[in-house]
């Protein structure tokens, strides 16, 4: 059995995910000790629960520990499996985050996999469901993936209440992703959102994120608006955020800012604009948040897989060594912490 140490690195719940992910896939029984030691309080919180709920479901594992707080846990997957589920967090829990563990699994099942995941779609500290449609979903796809999402209705902090619809297809082999540089700027796509609130919100959000990029000689930006009028609005609770994505030449890269009590909406856009620049001015193929969330996928793809990316994130460091406790293979990485890196894999072309 592989043992995992939780308080390493980022210390939180990517190592777990991660841990969780490639046990699933490589069927290897793992136990993770010290989980979320970094964070307050530490230990499992029902979205991690609800990740390792949907894994051991998807192979049949046996589990130990599992229970709200509790700091080590045991996974003994047994075989990969496809069907239709249905899981609800509880609360506001962030879906993105569970897809971040249940995707690659769900990419190497015996047959398809739906899933209808009730949470939060868009909540601090976690991808916005619209990043991981728009850019996530392209890379993978681009890998000979075939993932689709549905978002039924957005839940935000703290009420939660989102529903999203996820179907996958097994794939044969991912092929290996090379992406050194992003090449030119195509065009910039966002979507901006307000749910239980004026639709100037989401308006104010998308103008003030098109000003900054126009500004910053980005010229051909499209952002869609997304509101509802009043008493037709189906979400539980108010909320509003805004993803934006770059197409380039070679590659796509996102970013995303969240609206919350008290900070205007110009202010969202023009953060979510601020973090877009930063990441296309490495001009690095991925941006920093893309930069960990692929590296599983890397992993048990076929063949060599390089990629750049505009930050080395601790995240991105403890996925890396996390996949090197699984896999007994080539890796490069060539960069320092917070700073543009890039990274080599040779994938084990994990077949079904």
């Amino acid at each position: 059995m592989i043992i995992i140490d939780g308080s390493f690195g980022e210390g939180g719940g990517q190592i777990l995910r991660t841990s969780i992910a490639l046990s699933s896939l490589l069927l290897k029984p793992v136990k993770v000790i010290n989980i979320r030691a970094k964070r307050k309080p530490p230990g499992l919180k029902r979205q991690h629960m609800t990740a390792i709920k949907v894994l051991a479901t998807l192979t049949n594992a046996e589990v130990k520990g599992l229970e709200l707080g509790s700091m080590t846990i045991e996974f003994i997957p047994k075989v990969r499996r496809g069907g239709h589920f249905s899981f609800d967090i509880g609360t506001a829990g962030s879906i993105s985050l569970v897809l971040q563990a249940a995707l690659p699994v769900m990419l190497y099942a015996s047959t398809s996999v739906s899933l209808t995941i009730r949470g939060g779609t868009d909540v601090p500290w976690s991808p916005p469901i619209d990043y991981v449609r728009n850019v996530l979903v392209p890379l993978l796809n681009e890998m000979g993936a075939k993932v689709n999402i549905r978002v039924e209705r957005r839940g935000h902090y703290p009420r939660g209440g989102g529903i999203v619809h996820i179907l996958v297809e097994p794939v044969k082999k991912l092929r290996s992703l090379r992406k050194l540089s992003r090449g030119s700027v195509l065009a910039i796509y966002g979507i901006s959102h307000a749910v239980k609130l004026s639709s100037h919100v989401a308006i104010r959000q998308a103008k003030a994120a098109t000003s900054v990029l126009e500004r910053h000689g980005y010229r051909n930006v499209k952002i869609e608006t997304e509101y509802y009028e009043k008493g037709k609005d189906p979400h539980l609770g108010p909320g509003s955020g805004i993803v934006l994505w770059a197409k380039t030449e070679k590659s796509i890269l996102g970013a995303d800012a969240l609206g919350a009590r008290g900070k205007p909406a110009e202010k969202v856009g023009e953060e979510a604009a601020l973090k877009l620049i930063d990441d296309l001015s490495t001009n690095a193929a991925l941006d920093a948040h893309m930069s960990d969330m692929i590296i599983p996928f890397l992993a048990v793809a076929e063949g060599i897989s390089e990629i750049t990316g505009a930050r080395l994130t601790m995240h991105a460091y403890t996925n890396i060594e996390v996949v090197r406790k699984f896999i007994n293979t080539e890796v490069y990485l060539e960069g320092k912490l917070n700073s543009p890196f890039k990274f080599r894999i040779r994938g084990i072309g994990l077949t079904p």
